[in-house]
């Protein structure tokens, strides 16, 4: 059992298990809650905001099977927003999405970003709780009732691994996979 990380695109076929598993997500968790379908909110960026030069696409693949993945888009010059973090509901509480989230942060450093930011929805503990323990700062107070906030946001800085990174060629390409091993 080999995981590897596919640099690719929102458009690429093995894709839609996270796009069509993140629209049931949403939908169990908040229904039309922000009054609209989940597909919608899935479909608001182009791909082309989740390509090489700005942000990055990758899945995250065992046995032919997408388990898990994420993406990144540029939120501005310095920082890199992170969007739909994703592993199979069957394989959760594993670390998957740690790997997922580690490889986006490498890979927004390799790309010349120095800080990450992210909104998680307030119906998702576990992914709050997953970025507090990654080393995110909430820009809220995690006391309070997430429903006031509707949006959880985060901030992590990443200079320090922009800097050690920063010799390693950003070399994602939006046309072509590019294969990492996922340790």
């Amino acid at each position: 059992m080999t995981d590897v990380f596919v640099y690719t695109t929102p458009n690429d076929e093995r894709s839609q298990p996270l796009i069509e598993a993140l629209i049931i997500e949403y939908e169990t968790r908040y229904g039309n809650f922000y009054g609209e379908p989940a597909r919608n909110e899935l479909s608001r960026y182009p791909a082309e905001l989740f390509a090489a030069p700005d942000g990055a696409f990758l899945l995250l693949i065992r046995d032919g099977q997408t388990i898990g993945g994420g993406a990144f888009k540029r939120y501005d010059e310095q920082t890199a927003e992170l969007k739909r973090i994703w592993t199979h509901a069957d394989l959760r509480q594993q670390g998957l999405a740690r790997k997922v989230v580690t490889e986006l942060e490498e890979q927004a450093a390799r790309q010349g970003y120095t800080r990450i930011y992210l909104t998680t929805g307030f119906r998702q503990p576990e992914a709050k709780e997953l970025y507090l323990r990654s080393g995110y700062t909430a820009l809220f107070d995690v006391n309070a009732d997430p429903e006031v906030y509707r949006h959880l946001p985060f901030e992590k800085d990443i200079s320090a691994l922009a800097a050690q990174l920063s010799k390693v060629p950003a070399s994602v390409s939006s046309d072509r996979d590019l294969l990492r091993q996922a340790g």
